[in-house]
This record gives structure tokens, sequence and C-alpha cells, in this order.
């Protein structure tokens, strides 16, 4: 049984340390296991490593892991960056193409295929706030679908 019905969040501030991916990860599948999803745990697990990796990959500052449960058997995986340049396709909404030899450009592809949604938000900066980007994929339980 969850702990907290839906709504519910949760953020993990992430250092630009090479660890932090698997650390969000491992904090990804303990959330999952709270909130009764664990039927989720390998598409949102693959959706956060992609999007991890690339705020990793791609920004020099701290990023953070958002979840949100706003509905019963659906996850918002969102990973926030400082940088506030959108990846090639992402926006748009529809399919991120990679050339079939291109040596990267795969992992947002990933992560729109296992997606049920996917989306960005641009964000100003805003007195204290960093502004930067936010990168989200949405995947629902097969039984909801």
């Amino acid at each position: 049984m969850p702990t907290v019905a839906p709504p519910w969040s949760c953020t993990l501030q992430l250092p630009h340390d090479p660890r932090a991916p698997g650390i969000a990860r491992a904090t990804l599948r303990s959330v999952l296991a709270a909130h009764d999803l664990v039927g989720l745990t390998p598409t949102a697990e693959l959706v956060a490593a992609e999007l991890l990796a690339n705020a990793h990959l791609h920004t020099a500052g701290p990023y953070a892991l958002r979840l949100l449960g706003s509905e019963p058997g659906r996850l918002r995986v969102g990973v926030w960056d400082t940088d506030p340049r959108v990846p090639p396709g992402f926006a748009a909404g529809v399919a991120a193409p990679v050339g079939g030899d291109a040596e990267s450009g795969r992992g947002l592809h990933l992560v729109q295929a296992c997606a049920d949604a996917w989306g960005v938000s641009v964000l100003r900066e805003l007195g204290a706030s960093k502004g930067g980007k936010l990168l989200w994929a949405e995947c629902q339980t097969d039984d909801l679908a």
C-alpha cells in the first residue's frame, strides 16, 4: 500500500559528481517502492538514467531529480539543470532523430520511446532561482494504460 496518496512529489538535489546519477537511481527505486509503483521501476529508471546522464554530461553545475505522482499508477520523472538550452527534437513533441552511425544522441530517443509523454520547461531566473530547464517524461502502469 502506498505511503502517500497522489498528488505527491520528491526532489533530490545533486552535485555535479559522477556518483550522483547512481545515487539518484537508488533514490528513485526507494521512492517507487514506498508509493507501491514497483512495476514502473524498469521504465522510470531508464528514463531517469538517460535524463540524469544528459544533465551530467552537458552541464557544469548542479542538477536535480524530480518525481511527481499526480494520479494513481502514473509517474512524472524530471531532471532539472542550469542550462536553458533544449536538446534538439525534445521540445517539439516528436521523436528526436538519430543518425545510423551517430556516436551519441540515442538517450533522449530512448526516453521518448519508453515514455507515454515527454516535454521540457525552460525556467527563467527569478530572484534566488537559477533558471535552466526541466526535461520530463511520464510513464504509467500497464493496467492503467
